[in-house]
């Protein structure tokens, strides 16, 4: 699904991304852990192609495709979607317009996807305008399930979330990568249950997420450098005991 190979990325004239080489299979969600400042939301950011990344060495691979670089409505094009950790207010352009543009499969139905994420009462207010943290989680999510990605990208989806929308946002997060939202309508019931997984990239900094999302392998980003690769729980479980520190010393 997705290759990267000896990834530098500068942003202005500092260095941070260092040698990055990573591969995520088909229906594969790999998580990455990191403390703050340590380049994984700028990984996130060159991946989705955002201005001000500049990729200074390396190749970036996505289904077989080329995307070093290519524009960010490429991308999306190609099923690469994102949840973004402080998305932006737009104003003007209501919820429901986004998420039914967001789909990549023709007609999306945007009062029930809604009622998933208990966004029914957001549809016709504008982006983002006045949402608590949560809302704004629940709102990525409902254009994710809109855009039906094949890899999907999520910057630190506990951030600013309290316990009771972290249930929810977990649980829609599980079933987004599950590839439980497919709009198609000649989809048989045989075979959504037979869809393949999608797959994911999923960095945080405390690993709540790991209490409702399965993740199939995980590293620690330090300092721009990839170390500690491992079962997730088990790297979990080092950091909270050891913190990020001991990676330093495993990666040396």
């Amino acid at each position: 699904m997705l290759t990267i190979e000896d990834l530098h990325v500068n942003i202005g004239d500092k260095e941070v991304l260092r040698g990055i080489d990573l591969e995520i299979n088909d229906g594969e969600t790999f998580i990455l852990f990191g403390p703050n400042g340590s380049g994984k939301t700028s990984l996130l950011m060159t991946l989705m192609g955002f201005s001000g990344y500049e990729v200074t060495r390396g190749k970036i691979t996505f289904q077989g495709r080329d995307i070093t670089n290519a524009p960010m409505y490429e991308r999306a094009r190609l099923g690469m979607g994102m949840s973004f950790q402080r998305p932006p207010t737009i104003h003007g352009l209501r919820t429901r317009h986004l998420v039914q543009m967001c789909s990549r499969k023709g007609h999306v139905n945007a009062d029930l996807l809604a009622e998933i994420v208990n966004m029914g009462d957001f549809l016709d207010r504008d982006i983002n305008a006045g949402f608590s943290g949560g809302e704004i989680k629940r709102s990525e999510l409902l254009q994710l399930m809109a855009q039906q990605p094949d890899l999907v990208l999520f910057d630190e989806p506990e951030s600013g979330v309290d316990m009771e929308n972290m249930q929810l946002v977990g649980k829609v997060a599980r079933d987004v990568l599950d590839g439980k939202f497919s709009v198609a309508p000649d989809l048989s019931l045989k075979e959504r249950k037979e869809r393949v997984k999608t797959s994911g990239l999923i960095i945080t900094h405390t690993g709540y997420i790991l209490d409702y999302v399965n993740a199939d392998r995980g590293q620690v980003l330090y300092q721009g450098h990839l170390c500690c690769e491992g079962r997730p729980r088990d790297i979990l479980d080092h950091i909270r005991e050891h913190g990020y520190q001991e990676c330093v010393r495993c990666m040396n």
